[in-house]
């Protein structure tokens, strides 16, 4: 009802003076890419205007010349001069500014510099994939995963895990997309890479908080990553060389200027090194490795009609000895943009998702295979109505259609004696329904403000279980093909507000509701490919999470340092998490081992950053809390969720020598993870047994490390077309044993007794990699 009062009389006030609207795409100048979130501004009115999730913008002003700035980080701002009579179409195309390089000074320009302060969303992140690419990382592999956990608010539990949790939320409570289509599972390797190529993606945005109402099914965090569209100008690619994989992206006009394709792969080649170093004729056929293809194409139809095309398969291979784990992602985006009018866009969307995993034993007697799968198909449409310069309209629904194969386990081979498993097959249908208006109330008081309603239906064919209050089978029911047997309705606000105190600093809140349908079973502190998808059903409600974040933004010494503060809470219904000894793997009772309560996290997030000169980058630090509170786990007390973190901090600086050479560095910190170790044993019939402290009652040791990076660039030459530079990283400089698990074995000296003995990962780890581009 607020929305549709203030666009009635923003409508009313708006319409007592003649005004048009200057509408089109902001556009890279050397190869046609539409920029996301590029900024318009127009000086002497202080109106404005940023490109959406398409490259669109649109700005209505009254009738008059002025002079339009166009801005995006990384590009030289452009300046254009327009009688604005009529509606006008304005596509404007920017250049990728030079490194403005002298003995005392380095300047990257970038986008409207005071974004930060003036921007009513909070709580959010864009980073850029060249500065992520600056970072030193394992193998000197670029990943986005890994960068992000670098960000206030955002934590990694420890070494070799690519899942990231978001104030006090567990890592499937992230709504992962790439080009708007859900990833249910980001890692390569067990968590050690993730499955983001870089050299194929164009913008990363992250949300903690305030989230906007077009996003939903997840209670913590969205990731939105989009690919790029390919080069519409000529023909380019990209690639790099490196200590464990390869890769190579190519991108050209199918018709210039018109549409264009873009393919990238990247493969790991750890497994064609194993024979070479392993004598034995069994570990000889060891394999380890994964791979990515990224593919997309698009074509302008006119000059209000865009279609996209956009595909990611990614697969994962670990063998050892008889024993193979396998697993893999696919998803397919199929866009069409279009154009109703200067103020009128709209997306249309078709979405598909798979992620399935399997695990083998090829043993002669006791040979099987397991098999689980989750598939997604979708349909969404999406509206933005930009009102005036005060008001910008977003609305839309999506239709998505979940099915899981919860796992089906049969022997292999003539003389396996495993006998087959079949788990049930689950569907179900997940409605969104969103509106939202970002809205600018005074000079200094904008607000973004929407509201989401979500329907989740379960259907058959099904046989539902239910239990006692002890949580023994107590009976079931079966439904039928196509029948809907079970719903959940829920209404989500989404609030921001951003006060501008003066012209470099702001305070700005935030509130919002999610509600999640979907849940990981996991019992281990990180997630893993085995773990399995539940959909909410009468036994399982959804999750619903009430998030407040309040903070403080301010740029200094003219926009060179960034600063924010943000202090949050965030309460959880409906929290679940599992019996001690829970069964998770061909359980048909799985949801008789979960149990339930309330969650809350709170915290404090600080962030300086400086964006130019020479040396560049930020400094992060969080301090919070992340419990829950169920009855039948640690006598109903309080405890600590397996991504408690008390403490993190980030270090990340990079600086440009001069065009040639650049130094990278990050330092971590965080304290150790909660953990249940055992407290005694004793023996039972024969058994050694342990006898285990409250859940999650110790920590790990705390975690610490420190990577440094070069980079020689090659040089610039009259006429030269490859360029190419050799970026030497060492992760982990001092070698610090971070704890990757902890054992326990008896003490051979003091019979009786244990000893701790700890299991680490990555060592100092130096690496190369060639990268280059043409």
């Amino acid at each position: 009802m607020l929305i549709v009062l203030s666009v009635f009389c923003l409508s009313f006030v708006s319409g007592q003076e003649e005004e048009f609207t200057v509408s089109g795409y902001v556009k890279d100048a050397a190869t046609g890419e539409e920029l996301i979130g590029a900024s318009i501004f127009e000086p002497r009115t202080g109106a404005g205007a940023v490109t959406n999730l398409y490259g669109f913008y649109s700005l209505t002003l009254p009738a008059g010349t002025y002079r339009l700035e166009y801005a995006y980080l990384g590009y030289d701002t452009k300046s254009i001069e327009i009688n604005l009579a009529q509606n006008t179409t304005q596509n404007v195309s920017v250049t990728e500014s030079a490194i403005l390089a002298t003995d005392t000074e380095i300047v990257v320009k970038a986008e409207k510099e005071d974004r930060h302060v003036e921007s009513v969303s909070m709580s959010r992140e864009k980073m850029s994939v060249e500065k992520i690419k600056t970072i030193p990382a394992v193998f000197g592999e670029v990943d986005i995963i890994k960068a992000i956990q670098l960000l206030p608010g955002v934590q990694s539990v420890g070494e070799g895990q690519s899942g990231f949790f978001v104030r006090g939320g567990a890592s499937d409570q992230n709504l992962i997309l790439l080009d708007e289509a859900p990833v249910y599972n980001a890692s390569h390797l067990l968590g050690f890479f993730s499955v983001f190529n870089a050299d194929a993606i164009k913008d990363v945005q992250l949300y903690k908080g305030g989230i906007p109402s077009s996003y939903g099914g997840r209670l913590s965090s969205v990731l939105d990553i989009r690919m790029k569209d390919g080069n519409k100008k000529k023909f380019s690619g990209s690639g790099g060389i490196g200590t464990i994989s390869s890769r190579l992206t190519l991108e050209a006009p199918i018709v210039k200027d018109k549409s264009s394709f873009m393919v990238s792969g990247r493969r790991t080649y750890a497994d064609v090194f194993i024979p070479l170093f392993v004598k034995d004729s069994v570990n000889k056929k060891n394999k380890l490795y994964f791979y990515d293809l990224n593919l997309k194409a698009n074509y302008i139809l006119s000059d209000k009609d865009r279609l996209f095309l956009s595909g990611y398969f990614g697969r994962d291979v670990m063998k050892f000895s008889t024993a193979k784990i396998g697993w893999g992602n696919g998803t397919g985006t199929l866009r069409w943009n279009h154009v109703y009018s200067n103020k009128l866009f709209s997306n249309l969307t078709l979405l598909y998702s798979r992620f399935d995993y399997s695990l083998s034993d090829e043993t002669d007697v006791e040979g099987f295979r397991w098999d689980s799968d989750i598939r997604d198909l979708s349909a969404k449409l999406d509206y933005n109505y930009y009102l005036n310069p005060r008001n910008s309209i977003r609305f839309g629904y999506q239709l998505t259609r979940h099915h899981m194969n919860l796992g089906h386990a049969r022997g292999i081979g003539e003389n396996s004696i495993f006998t087959s498993l079949k788990m049930p097959q689950v569907q179900s249908f997940e409605h969104g329904l969103y509106i939202g208006n970002e809205q600018e109330l005074t000079d200094q008081l904008s607000a973004v403000y929407g509201i989401r309603a979500s329907l989740f239906q379960n259907v058959g064919e099904a046989t539902v279980y239910s239990y006692d209050e002890k949580y023994d089978f107590a009976d079931s029911l079966v439904y039928k093909k196509g029948e809907v047997y079970n719903s959940y309705f829920n209404i989500e606000p989404r609030l921001g507000l951003r006060f501008r105190i003066a012209a470099d600093k702001s305070v700005k809140a935030s509130y919002n509701r999610t509600v999640q349908y979907l849940h990981q079973a996991s019992n281990s502190q990180s997630a893993s490919p085995l773990d399995i998808w539940i959909t909410s059903s009468p036994n399982v409600k959804p999750q619903l999470a009430d998030q407040v974040a309040l903070g403080y933004f301010q740029n200094l010494q003219n926009n060179m340092f960034e600063t924010s503060v943000e202090v949050y809470y965030k309460t959880t219904q409906n929290a679940l998490d599992f019996k001690d000894h829970a069964q998770l793997l061909l359980n048909r009772e799985l949801e008789g081992e979960l149990r339930f309560g309330k969650a809350r996290a709170y915290g404090a997030e600080f962030m300086v950053k400086k964006t130019k000169g020479k040396l560049s980058g930020w400094l992060s630090y969080t301090l919070a809390k992340s419990e829950r509170q169920i009855k039948e786990i640690n006598r109903g007390e309080w405890y600590s969720t397996n991504y408690d973190k008390t403490h993190d901090l980030a270090l990340v600086l990079n600086y440009e020598m001069n065009r040639r050479n650049s130094f990278s560095f990050n330092f971590v910190y965080g304290t150790g993870a909660p953990t249940t170790f055992p407290t005694g044993r004793f023996n039972y019939n024969g058994q050694v047994l342990p006898v285990f402290s409250d859940r999650n009652a110790a920590r790990m040791p705390d975690y610490h490390r420190m990577d440094i990076g070069y980079t020689l660039r090659s040089k610039e030459k009259a006429g030269r077309k490859l360029f190419w530079d050799l970026n030497f990283s060492v992760y982990n400089v001092y070698n610090r044993h971070n704890a990757y698990t902890i054992t326990f074995k008896e003490d051979p000296d003091n019979r009786g007794s244990s000893i701790a003995e700890k299991t680490y990962i990555f060592p100092i780890l130096p690496s190369v990699t060639w990268n280059f581009h043409f």
